[in-house]
Parts: C-alpha cells; sequence; structure tokens
C-alpha cells in the first residue's frame, strides 16, 4: 500500500515537539508527497515545514490539499540550499532537521537526535547514517565518517569537519546565528562554508550512526550540473576561509572539471565573476580548524593509497 493512502492527521503545531523537519523541494510533487506521508507517520513529536523552491509544477497546491497541518512556505524565486533558511525561519522548536523531497527520516531517529544534544551542549549539528534505496545500501560518505580519524573524544560520535545538509539535525539557535546557507552558493558542497564557520565558532560537528535518513535518489536530477556547481562553489570556498595555497588548488580543480563537462568558458567566467565577492568577505579560518582538515586530508590520502589498483601491466588491453 502506499504510503498517500493512509489518512493523516496532525497539529500545525505540536506544543511537545522538540524537533521540527524541514523540507525542501522544486518541481517533484509526486516525490515530496510521499515525503511528507512518511514524516506525518512517525512516531516522532515534530512539526513539518515545506520549503517550495518556486516550483513551476503543481507542487504547492497539491502539499495543501493532502498536509494542510504542514506549515508551507514558497520562496520568491529557486534559491537552491538558502530556501532552507526561510524554514528555519518559520520554526519554534529547539531543533531543526532536515531532509529533501526523495529522503526521510526512520520512526524514532529525530527524539534521538533530539536526546543527543540535549546531552551534548557543545555539539551544532548531527550528521546521520543514510541508507540508499530498496535494499538500504549504506552511503559511501557516512561510511567514510564512521572511520573520522578526529575521533570521538568527549563526544557522542565522531568528530566532522563537514555534514551532509540533507542528513542532518542542527540546534535551530546555531543554525540562525551562523546565518545559514549562501545563497550564491545555490546547491552542491553548500555545507562546506557553514561547516567552516561553525567550527570556527568552536561548535563540534559529529557523526551519529544510530540516526537513520532513508533516500531514495529522484531520477529527476542534472548530475553533470551538479559536479560542475560543486567544483565551482570548492574554489569559492576556499577563497572565502582558506589559505592561498588551497584556494588556487580548488580553483585549479574546478577547472579541470568544467573543461571534462565541456562547458569551461561558461563556468569559469561565471566563477571568476564570483572572486571579488569571495575575496571581499575573505576570513581564513583558524589554525585549529586548518588542523582538523589536515588530519582528515592525510586520513584520504593513506586511504587513497591503500585503495589504489596495481600499477603492473595486466596485458589484456
Amino acid at each position: 500500500m502506499s504510503a498517500l493512502a493512509q489518512p493523516f492527521t496532525r497539529p500545525a503545531h505540536d506544543d511537545a515537539a522538540r524537533v521540527s523537519v524541514v523540507v525542501l523541494t522544486f518541481n517533484r510533487a509526486d516525490q515530496v508527497l510521499d515525503t511528507l506521508a512518511r514524516l506525518a507517520a512517525l512516531p516522532d513529536r515534530i512539526d513539518i515545514v515545506v520549503v517550495d523552491n518556486a516550483s513551476s509544477d503543481d507542487t504547492a497546491e497539491r502539499i495543501r490539499q493532502a498536509f494542510p497541518f504542514v506549515e508551507l512556505v514558497i520562496a520568491p524565486a529557486n534559491m537552491g540550499a538558502a530556501g532552507r533558511n526561510l524554514g528555519v525561519a518559520r520554526v519554534r522548536t529547539e531543533y531543526v532537521a532536515f531532509c529533501d523531497d526523495d529522503t526521510w527520516w526512520d520512526a524514532g531517529s529525530l527524539t534521538r537526535a533530539a536526546d543527543i544534544l540535549d546531552a551534548a551542549p557543545r555539539v551544532a549539528v548531527l550528521s546521520a547514517r543514510v541508507v540508499v534505496g530498496e535494499r538500504g545500501e549504506p552511503d559511501e560518505t557516512c561510511e567514510r565518517m564512521r572511520a573520522s580519524p578526529l575521533g570521538a573524544s568527549g563526544l557522542p560520535g565522531p568528530a566532522l569537519i563537514g555534514y551532509m545538509a540533507g542528513a542532518s539535525v542542527f540546534r535551530t539557535s546555531v543554525f540562525r546565528k551562523m546565518g545559514g546557507y549562501e545563497p550564491r552558493l545555490f546547491i552542491g558542497g553548500e555545507e562546506s562554508l557553514l561547516a567552516l564557520d561553525m567550527l570556527d565558532h568552536g561548535h563540534a560537528l559529529v557523526y551519529a550512526d544510530e540516526l537513520v535518513l532513508h533516500h531514495h535518489p529522484s531520477p529527476i536530477r542534472d548530475s553533470a550540473l551538479r559536479r560542475r556547481l560543486l567544483a565551482r562553489n570548492a574554489a569559492w570556498v576556499a577563497w572565502l576561509r582558506l589559505p592561498l595555497r588551497e584556494a588556487l588548488h580548488a580553483t585549479v580543480q574546478a577547472f579541470a572539471v568544467m573543461r571534462r563537462e565541456g562547458m569551461l568558458w561558461r563556468d569559469a567566467v561565471e566563477m571568476l565573476r564570483g572572486l571579488p565577492w569571495a575575496l571581499a568577505h575573505r576570513r581564513i579560518v583558524s589554525s585549529h580548524v586548518r588542523t582538523m582538515r589536515s588530519i582528515v586530508r592525510e586520513d584520504d590520502r593513506r586511504l587513497a593509497q591503500i585503495r589504489r589498483p596495481s600499477e603492473q601491466p595486466t596485458h589484456n588491453m
């Protein structure tokens, strides 16, 4: 039976809720309705806020009809990840969880997230374990987070230098104080800048393996565009917060991605036009944050060496 076939009733705001879920959607009406049905069926005491990133289909109207208790925010334009900022502005709970229109939280995870954050005031954000598809395959990024070389001393889980934006639970106050997501980044690695700023302010980012988010990837996606945006954003973030050597390296890497995708000139011009903005807001993170990044990078290099295929010729060309 489809989740949408079940009747759902929830108050518009639950006074006992400690967590709100902000769902971001754009032109995926069927997927977001399924996600909302799953969230509404959770036993957790939660509020639900949906941000429709100015969809051109009938997403907003279908949400209103099927889920009148959901707080619906319609962005004035497609704001990408920054649309989440509009949702957080409506949140009345101490904690806010995020998901997208093709993901949903497992039963009990959000209640557990609130308990973890209650007991760990230094932690600003928890990054959940993502399981993919009907078979619940482990997400590779989460597997890497579980083995973070930063350890978990004094924390409820392994310390991180980044997190997954659509699989996270925040302290609402920290998200607001940090300013949320930068609109210029749009989408693709948008959490990198926010992660650096939180670490620089002394907050901890933690991987929480016991929190589970289901991801059934939508077929409606432009993977090539996302790769190019990831590369561009990595360069901009490096110019905003990282030492010159890293900024130059990220810029060269971005050019290489754009060339492979056949969009070098158009994307490169756009990226270079953003550099004056990045330089005007440049603030290099503390040595402590840079050390954390160095530890993770060194561990990445070590794992790459282990996984590198044999350089012996195979003679099967």
